[in-house]
């Protein structure tokens, strides 16, 4: 079986957000079981191919001139550059001033009827397309190969100017959105299959609330919108050999993690004693919602807890927690930026992960933090759902040992704190922190069951 896997992100090719690890991860497994995947994302210029061949690709005038380098990358194998006018930047998506390009819906354009173009010069099996970047391909495509379209974040939708109706192909009346143009509604109607990122998310997407506009075209899809939750890259994240850890543990080895707890505390200038200690590594966006926290940061003192940040992103907020550091040196330390390492060390030694997204269609950050033994505190939507059933809530039930971390019922600050004092309570208990850390240290978050769920999806589609 022959796949065409089309993305705008692969890591560590093109790294931005939780895409280009799920598109590595998936392809990466997909061939480990046999599935021979074509690797299709953007050339954004400076990626260097071993055994590189130059095809060029049959386009309309409109999209200029396009080149597919292909050969085999040191990191991810086999892999297809598209070189489109203007696709080559030194971000994939934003200007140095962190806004999006202002050609963002040309480039992106252009590279999906270069998709349509590989796919049309051999035919795959299977035509697996990722978000908005890549939906304008079934514009162009008159025969279609069965389609997968998953998405990863439906808050992205590339919508553009109506102009595009015009010339992106035969089926670009789908792709026509109150006046306008829009790459992700048009492949929803369009594809075969569509598969969220987790099956919570499919409830979230289908409702007004959660939906961005599209959640009644998406109700309208019935049985062919399914839930399949990412893993990640378990050999990667592996706390038994990271050579960015102080001291290297497993859950059998609990009792070496402390070590790196210590250094952590040191490296964020925070007091060492039995306070349990949260982090969070985190972009700065009102998704991620850690501006429902700042106002908590008082409260600290009285959980008691301490808690280390890590993340980039909103000015104004980035403002507030060095503000509040300021104020509450003791319990708060803020390292502005992303930094791998420091990363790896918060996962290893925090007590606690905190998540208290607003929306989050999987979430990669939570099963990480659990690989490492951080016991996650989340809020209640999307992917969280599916992967951190809430402590007390399982013991009151006929499950008690399902439980994995504590659930926010909402974003609401009371609901956040009622989390947090109930996760500082358990921590404080040894034996029972130890206890729920080898649990979710032990679950399987590989690819191995999602990809297996993912090749039955397109074996089913060839039938």
């Amino acid at each position: 079986m022959r796949v065409v896997f089309a993305t705008a992100e692969l890591s560590p090719v093109a790294t931005v957000g939780g895409l280009a690890a799920a598109a590595a991860g998936l392809s990466a497994e997909l061939r480990r079981l046999g599935v021979n995947v074509d690797l299709v994302m953007p050339d954004y210029g400076g990626i260097s191919l071993i055994d590189e061949t130059v095809t060029t690709l049959d386009v309309p005038a409109w999209v200029g001139a396009a080149l597919v380098r292909s050969g085999r990358h040191p990191e991810v194998g086999p892999l297809h550059l598209i070189s489109v006018p203007g696709m080559a930047r030194s971000h994939p998506y934003l200007d140095a001033d962190g806004r999006g390009w202002v050609d963002n819906d040309e480039r992106f354009f252009r590279f999906s009827r270069a998709i349509a173009a590989f796919v049309e010069a051999d035919p795959p099996d299977i035509l697996h397309l990722n978000d908005w970047h890549t939906g304008a391909a079934l514009a162009a495509l008159e025969s279609p190969p069965p389609t997968v379209v998953s998405i990863h974040n439906l808050a992205y939708q590339g919508v553009a100017g109506p102009e595009w109706l015009d010339v992106i192909g035969p089926n670009a009346e789908h792709y026509e959105w109150w006046g306008d143009t829009n790459p992700l509604s048009g492949a929803l109607a369009l594809a075969d299959r569509i598969v969220a990122v987790s099956p919570h998310y499919v409830t979230e997407i289908t409702t007004p609330e959660g939906g961005f506009g599209l959640d009644a075209a998406l109700r309208a899809r019935g049985d062919a919108l399914v839930g399949i939750l990412n893993g990640i890259d378990t050999d990667v994240w592996n706390p038994a050999d990271n050579p960015l850890l102080v001291q290297n543990f497993d859950a059998k080895t609990l009792t070496q993690r402390p070590a790196n707890r210590t250094a952590l505390l040191e490296r964020l200038g925070l007091p060492d004693d039995d306070v349990p200690l949260a982090t969070i590594v985190t972009r700065l966006t009102h998704q991620k919602g850690v501006d429902l926290i700042t106002p908590l940061i008082p409260l600290l003192a009285d959980i008691p807890m301490r808690l280390g940040i890590l993340g980039s992103g909103d000015a104004a907020l980035a403002a507030e927690l060095h503000r509040l550091v300021a104020a509450h040196p003791e319990h708060l330390a803020f390292v502005e930026g992303y930094d791998e390492a420091l990363s790896q060390q918060m996962f290893a030694g925090g007590d606690l992960f905190l998540m208290p997204s607003r929306f989050e269609p999987c979430g990669l950050t939570q099963m990480q933090a659990m690989r490492y033994g951080a016991i996650p505190v989340v809020t209640a939507v999307g992917g969280l759902v599916d992967t951190v059933p809430d402590v007390d809530a399982a013991e009151r039930s006929d499950r008690p040992t399902a439980g994995r971390g504590f659930v926010a019922r909402s974003g609401e600050p009371t609901d956040l704190l009622a989390a947090m004092f109930r996760a500082g309570r358990r921590v404080t208990d040894r034996r029972r922190r130890a206890a729920l850390q080898k649990r979710i240290m032990t679950v399987d978050w590989s690819w191995r069951e999602p990809a297996k769920r993912y090749r039955d999806l397109y074996v089913e589609l060839q039938r």
